[in-house]
């Protein structure tokens, strides 16, 4: 089916002629735009976009399971992603992750429910910060986590200034792009 001819200029600014839409007199072009938007159909397309809106949102983000879902199916699915994203954070936080050794995957899980995926590294630096402020990060992850706020914005750019984050027993200082460790007496 080819697509009926593209209006002029003219007879796409409403004229006398739109009054006329839908008749035999009207343009091809004029009775097509009209005809569309009288007889507007449900658009599948959006339809699916939504329903895969809300199944995203459902499997990641802790909302409500949509309609017409087996939910078990949708269970094991969010277990599956869950585990995946724990291992996407471990990838970018090696001493967060070594430092939880089996409860890894359980920990992610309880800090990720229920919250949208903001990326590996933003769902790292969320942990570690919590468990930090709660006072369950080892040593190794103190410092990996003192070592990305002094290097890294929260966005993920570099840091140009200089910066510095007690940690433990000492500091960890960026300057002109190097990290440095010192230790308090």
């Amino acid at each position: 089916m080819t697509p009926p001819p593209q209006a002029s200029p003219a007879s796409a600014h409403p004229t006398s002629a739109s009054v006329h839409a839908g008749t035999p007199h009207a343009s091809p072009a004029l009775r097509y735009t009209t005809s569309a938007s009288v007889h507007a159909r449900p658009d599948p397309a959006a339809d699916l976009a939504v329903r895969q809106a809300e199944l995203v949102a459902a499997l990641v983000a802790g909302a409500p399971d949509p309609a017409g879902f087996d939910p078990d199916r949708l269970a094991v699915a969010r277990r599956a992603l869950v585990r995946k994203r724990a291992g996407e954070v471990a990838a970018v936080w090696p001493l967060l992750a070594a430092s939880l050794g089996p409860r890894w995957h359980d920990t992610v899980a309880a800090h990720v429910a229920g919250r949208a995926p903001a990326g590996a590294l933003q769902d790292g630096w969320r942990l570690a910060r919590d468990l930090d402020r709660c006072g369950g990060l080892s040593d190794a992850a103190a410092v990996e986590l003192a070592e990305r706020e002094v290097t890294l914005h929260h966005d993920g750019r570099r840091r140009r200034l200089p910066a510095a984050r007690r940690c433990g027993g000492g500091v960890v200082v960026q300057i002109g792009g190097r990290v440095h460790h010192f230790l308090l007496h």
